[in-house]
């Protein structure tokens, strides 16, 4: 123990579901630790990749691959967290689509070409 922190070591907390298997005083254990309780503070993004290879859930319309009338709008399609909040980019992906929406209802009904089922 350091002797900046031995003042807290009374309020020392221990994971008995982790510790029940792995010693606390080992790295395991911690490394456990931090899997099991951080979260992330970001919006996550990219979960669900636009593009045209294999990986690819969505194409350049948001449409999802494989499916006739589901599309995917929000910042998940996006490739790299933004620097910022995501409220506005999830904003402007929205708009955009509903373009897209409009424009392919024009074109045929509804009716989408492509690779996507009935």
């Amino acid at each position: 123990q350091s002797d900046a922190l031995k003042n807290y070591h009374e309020y020392e907390i221990v994971d008995k579901e982790i510790s029940e298997f792995i010693n606390i005083e080992s790295d395991k254990y911690f490394e456990e630790l931090i899997r099991k309780n951080v979260v992330t503070v970001y919006h996550p993004v990219g979960t669900c990749k636009m593009g045209k290879d294999n990986m690819s859930v969505v194409d350049s319309r948001c449409r999802v691959i494989g499916f006739k009338h589901l599309r995917v709008v929000d910042c998940s399609i996006f490739p790299e967290v933004q620097s910022g909040n995501t409220n506005a980019p999830a904003i402007m992906a929205g708009e955009k689509a509903s373009d897209l929406i409009k424009e392919d209802w024009k074109l045929g009904n509804g009716n989408i070409p492509g690779k996507y089922g009935s």
